[in-house]
C-alpha cells in the first residue's frame, strides 16, 4: 500500500466555493459496497436508505473565530493567526496555543508582539511569540506553527477577545466565499466552540430533516470531536504508515452508548455522519470490555474473521474528555459504525484512507471518478457520499 494508491486528479473547478441552498440540495452519490454499484441522488433522499431502528451519530462540535488578523507592533505589517490548540499544559490561565502564523518567516523569533483589532478601532487582544512550535509547516513554506501567549485588553477574558476580534476560519482551497459563515456550522451545532474546522458532513441537514428522519423511526444522537487543522494536512510520507496521525480530544456520551448498544442489539445500522463521527465511535472501542451482543460488531466484507466474535470480547465504552490519534486504513476493522455518510475528501489525505477502510480503495476509487464524470461539487461545501 502506498500513498500514491489514495491519489486522484480534482479538477481546481470541481472544488465548491459556496454551500448549497438549501442545505440539503445538494447533490448524493451512494455507494453499496457489498457490490460496488452507484446510485446518483439529492441529499434529501438520504431517509430512503434510512429504516425505522437505525442511528444516526453525529459531531455536535462547533467552529471557533480561530482565524485573527492583526498587525505586528512596531512594523504594522500584517500578521495572520489561526488558534489550534490550547496549551493548559503550559499555562493553567489557558492564554498559550498552538498556532499557524503567517508570514511564518516574519514570525518567527520570540517576542514578537501582534495586535487584533475589532472593526478597525480598537484592541481588544494582543499576542507574544514565546516559542517556535513543533508542528509541521502547513500547506505553504511560509506557513507554520508557533507558540503564542494571548492577552486579553481591559476587563474582557480571553474567550470574549477571541470573539470580538476573530473570524471563523474557512479551509485553505476556500477562497471566494463572502456570504453568512453560520453557513459553515452545522444546524445541530453545540453552543460552545472548541474546532478549528466544520464537521462538513454534517452541514447538509436542515432541522426539517432531521424532524423527517426522526419521524420515520431513525434515532439521532451526538458526540463531540474537536476538529483540528491538520484534518486537511495531506500524507507527504510514500509509506502511508509512516505519517504521524494528529490528536484530537473527543467525547462519547453514556446515552450514545447505550443508543449503539440498543441499535446493535435489534440487527440496525449505526451510520455516521462525518468522519469525526466515525473516529469518535471507533475510538470508544475498548477491545477488553465484555462484549455487550454478539450484532455490536459491524458488518465486514473481508474474509478475516471478527477478533470480537471470536473472543467475545470488545464493546462500545463511554468517553469523556479523552483523546484520540486513531488512524483507519484499509485493514483496519470498523468495530461500531455500519455506514457512513461522508463529503468528497483532499487526494492523499488521511480521510481518504479512512473511507477506504470503509468499503474498499477500489471502490472509493471508482465512485470519486464517476463524482468526477458527473460534475460532483467536492470538499468542505460540496456535495455527500453516503457508503452503505
Amino acid at each position: 500500500m502506498r500513498t500514491d494508491d489514495f491519489d486522484y486528479p480534482l479538477p481546481d473547478e470541481l472544488i465548491a466555493q459556496a454551500p448549497a441552498e438549501p442545505r440539503d440540495s445538494c447533490r448524493l452519490l451512494v455507494l453499496n459496497r457489498e457490490d460496488g454499484s452507484l446510485e446518483h441522488r439529492h441529499f434529501t433522499d438520504v431517509i430512503d436508505y434510512l429504516d425505522p431502528g437505525d442511528l444516526l451519530v453525529a459531531n455536535k462540535t462547533r467552529v471557533m473565530p480561530a482565524r485573527l488578523v492583526g498587525h505586528k507592533r512596531g512594523t504594522g505589517g500584517v500578521a495572520e493567526t489561526l488558534l489550534l490548540k490550547r496549551r493548559e499544559d503550559l499555562d493553567p490561565m489557558g492564554h498559550v496555543w498552538e498556532c499557524l502564523v503567517n508570514p511564518g518567516k516574519r514570525l518567527r523569533q520570540p517576542g514578537i508582539i501582534i495586535e487584533y483589532r475589532a472593526g478597525g478601532l480598537h484592541a481588544p487582544l494582543s499576542a507574544e511569540v514565546v516559542l517556535t512550535g513543533e508542528i509541521i509547516d502547513f500547506l505553504e513554506d511560509n506557513r507554520g506553527g508557533r507558540l503564542v501567549r494571548f492577552e486579553p485588553q481591559g476587563d474582557r477574558t480571553l474567550d470574549a477577545a477571541i470573539h470580538e476580534a476573530g473570524h471563523v476560519p474557512l479551509p485553505p482551497y476556500i477562497t471566494k466565499y463572502e456570504g453568512d459563515p453560520e453557513k459553515y456550522q452545522t444546524v445541530y451545532a453545540m453552543h460552545e466552540e472548541h474546532s478549528a474546522a466544520a464537521p462538513t458532513a454534517g452541514l447538509h441537514f436542515t432541522p426539517e430533516l432531521i424532524k423527517r428522519i426522526e419521524d420515520k423511526g431513525v434515532g439521532w444522537k451526538t458526540v463531540e470531536l474537536e476538529v483540528g487543522i491538520d484534518t486537511f494536512r495531506l500524507v507527504t510520507e510514500d509509506d502511508p504508515t509512516k505519517h504521524v496521525m494528529h490528536t484530537e480530544r473527543y467525547h462519547v456520551p453514556q446515552d450514545v452508548v447505550d443508543a449503539v448498544h440498543a441499535t446493535k442489539a435489534a440487527g440496525h445500522r449505526v451510520v455516521a455522519v462525518g468522519t469525526t463521527a466515525v473516529r469518535s465511535l471507533e475510538s470508544a472501542w475498548d477491545p477488553e470490555a465484555p462484549a455487550s451482543t454478539p450484532a455490536v460488531t459491524a458488518r465486514r466484507f473481508e474474509d478475516a474473521p471478527d477478533s470480537a466474535a471470536v473472543t467475545g470480547r470488545g464493546d462500545i465504552v463511554e468517553r469523556r474528555d479523552a483523546t484520540t490519534n486513531l488512524y483507519l486504513m484499509p485493514g483496519s476493522t470498523y468495530h461500531v459504525v455500519d455506514a457512513l455518510i461522508t463529503n468528497f475528501h483532499v487526494p492523499r489525505s488521511t480521510l481518504m484512507m479512512l473511507v477506504s477502510a470503509l468499503a474498499t480503495r477500489e471502490q472509493i476509487m471508482a465512485a470519486y471518478q464517476a463524482a468526477i464524470d458527473e460534475r460532483y461539487r467536492f470538499l468542505s461545501f460540496g456535495d455527500a457520499m453516503l457508503i452503505r
